[in-house]
């Protein structure tokens, strides 16, 4: 389980309906990237809610949503880094916009998948998925870190101090964007938001062969 301030994110449908929808969606930017090369993944991927983020690569991204949803699913608690409170906010951003916006994907990014969820594509659900991430003690920080990188080092620290933000809780966002290969691990960490099937087929998307030793 996953908190943010000692509040837990609930392990609902909702949860699992933001976290499904924004990995499928990103999917599908990395294999229209292997069908038409001349697409550009530049800025792609549900993560390019969160400004800091923009630039890290769709695949890698997959990653992130993977490492935070096994986190939320666990048995043993998490206290959210700044990464993870910016997946939960992406995805939940990323799946609202599609419900409300591009109703008709829905179904097919929810066909399939480990949870027979049956919902109607409304206004009513695109709300309850933005919900999901505002009713969270979430203050927001992982919104203002690209801010201090167009200030001097002084006045970044001083604003870092001012929002209680330490190096410690920066550097995974810093570590995320400078990340281009994916871990074996993710095979594991997808587990309840794929099918094994579809974490076969995802596997080559990332760069990983099924069955690739996780790192000890």
């Amino acid at each position: 389980m996953i908190h943010i301030n000692q509040q837990q994110l609930p392990r609902t449908v909702l949860s699992y309906l933001s976290f499904r929808m924004s990995g499928m969606a990103t999917l599908q930017f990395i294999e229209l990237a292997r069908q038409m090369p001349d697409v550009s993944m530049d800025c792609q991927g549900f993560l390019t809610e969160v400004p800091f983020l923009r630039e890290v690569p769709p695949h890698v991204q997959i990653e992130i949503l993977a490492q935070t949803w096994s986190k939320h699913i666990a048995e043993k608690p998490y206290e959210a880094t700044l990464v993870d409170e910016s997946v939960i906010y992406a995805a939940c951003e990323t799946a609202s916009y599609i419900v409300q916006n591009n109703p008709e994907l829905v179904p097919s990014l929810l066909s399939g998948g480990p949870l027979d969820a049956e919902v109607e594509a409304d206004k009513a659900l695109a709300e309850s998925l933005q919900q999901l991430h505002l009713d969270l003690a979430n203050e927001g920080d992982f919104l203002l870190i690209s801010q201090f990188m167009d200030m001097p080092p002084e006045e970044a620290r001083e604003w870092k101090q001012r929002y209680g933000l330490e190096e410690a809780d920066v550097e995974p966002m810093f570590e995320a964007v400078s990340r281009w290969h994916v871990s074996p691990e993710v095979e594991q960490n997808l587990s309840g938001l794929f099918t094994e099937t579809e974490i076969c087929k995802t596997l080559p998307l990332l760069g990983l062969r099924v069955g690739d030793p996780a790192e000890s």
